[in-house]
């Protein structure tokens, strides 16, 4: 094994403490005939043990082996894996490490372990190679990521040669892509001591749709125009969704991201705190074959915060233009954003002309860089009604409709008042009575 490692030219530089590297030191130490058993078998039962930590966490299964190595081709951002994200494989003087660095891979595909698990009188690689997950479907998991493992594993185990590798591994990255970007959908960031921004994966994203949305059709239908236009690399305007709370507004910023996610659309999800982050955040992404999503939550100011300022920046009217593949969708209970006070509307002429001040102007400026903005208002006490019979059904309620309209009510008087969350809440309850 130690020798077909040092063979990897493009995927080659793993870190040192990485699965493959540690096994591959083991078989250096084995064929060296210096080692003791014991230590051998420690470090061997160690990286087996983050083998099956790796396939708990991502739902693998049959051949744990061949799911890590998979599992390392698409994590590998190197210059080859993003361009064929990009543009796909072309003809290029890097297909020729790039085919020898896949040969690589399927001989360590077909490794046999047998000779080592005789030697040292163990069975794990055996019973990885040949594994049976545990059916538990209240664990928690990335789907995207075990789906498409699997499945790419699955297919690289039937190529019968490297060129068939090479075309099976490239068509997944024009395809589906690289990373964390390729495999994910949703992302919140950290910033790290160099100043760069660490992207990590929301694992447990709410799976909801549009349809589960009751009402607001009109705003959805705007929503999605303005999101279809965007995936397709048309024009596209940054969306404000404003209104009361409850109604929806972050439920249909989740649903759109999973309704255009196989058309590669990501998020990234902000706090107010890392604006100042927006910058460098952009410049990393802003080559990759995806659309992002900035998504501000429960966006507002108040009077004496400033950060609002860098937003401003990114939005319109930065130096540097703002990338196609990126637009800012936020919601806000604030139709303008910014707390405004009647102290900012002191700046009028003496003489009757009426102007608004340069206060006002600053404040009122971020909101109008959204070109989308989309209002989302309490329901009327019939279209509540309506929500929470929809809902009922949907989730296999069966009550009179009076007596469903009167629970509703009484429930809603303790709980925020009517709105699409407060029905949620109240079905909820139901469900769990």
């Amino acid at each position: 094994m130690e020798q077909i490692v040092a063979k990897l030219l493009i995927y080659g530089d793993l870190p040192v403490d990485s699965i493959l590297m540690q096994l591959s030191n083991v078989y250096k130490d084995f064929h060296s005939g210096n080692y003791s058993k014991e230590d051998l078998i420690t470090r061997c039962y160690r990286q087996v043990k983050r083998l099956l930590e790796l396939g708990t966490s991502c739902a693998f299964d049959k051949n744990l082996w061949h799911n890590y190595l998979t599992y390392l081709l698409i994590m590998d951002e190197n210059p080859f894996s993003l361009t064929c994200e990009k543009v796909g494989s072309k003809d290029g003087s890097v297909n020729h490490f790039a085919i020898n660095d896949f040969h690589a891979f399927k001989e360590l595909f077909d490794f046999d372990f047998s000779d080592l698990e005789k030697s040292l009188g163990i069975d794990c690689f055996s019973c990885i190679t040949n594994y049976k997950a545990i059916d538990k479907p209240e664990l928690m998991y990335n789907g995207n990521v075990s789906e498409k493992v699997k499945a790419l594993s699955e297919s690289l185990e039937k190529t019968e040669s490297d060129d068939e590798f090479f075309d099976t591994v490239t068509s997944f990255y024009k395809r589906i892509g690289v990373g964390e970007f390729g495999l994910n959908k949703a992302f919140r960031i950290r910033e790290l001591p160099e100043g760069k921004v660490e992207f990590n994966p929301i694992n447990n994203m709410d799976a909801v749709v549009l349809n589960d949305l009751v009402g607001y059709e009109l705003q959805k239908e705007k929503l999605i125009a303005n999101t279809k236009a965007f995936v397709e690399g048309k024009k596209a305007n940054n969306v404000l969704l404003f209104g009361d709370s409850g109604t929806g507004k972050s439920t249909s910023i989740k649903a759109i991201v999973n309704e255009f996610y196989s058309e590669g659309l990501r998020m990234i999800e902000i706090y107010k705190y890392q604006f100042r982050m927006l910058s460098q955040l952009i410049a990393q992404i802003k080559n990759r074959n995806y659309k992002f999503i900035i998504y501000m939550d429960d966006l507002s100011f108040e009077e004496d915060e400033s950060d609002y300022k860098f937003l401003k920046a990114v939005i319109e009217g930065g130096v540097e233009t703002k990338p196609d593949n990126i637009l800012i969708y936020a919601t806000s209970n604030r139709r303008h954003l910014i707390k405004e006070t009647w102290k900012d509307r002191r700046d009028i002429e003496q003489d009757g002309d009426i102007h608004r001040s340069d206060t006002m102007e600053e404040k009122l400026s971020l909101a109008n860089r959204f070109g989308v903005t989309i209002g989302y208002y309490k329901p009327s006490r019939q279209e509540f009604y309506d929500i929470v019979k929809v809902l009922a059904e949907r989730n296999g309620i069966e009550m009179d409709e009076a007596e469903l309209r009167l629970e509703a009510d009484r429930w809603e008087l303790s709980h925020g008042g009517v709105s699409g969350r407060t029905a949620q809440q109240f079905i909820t309850h139901l469900q769990g009575k």
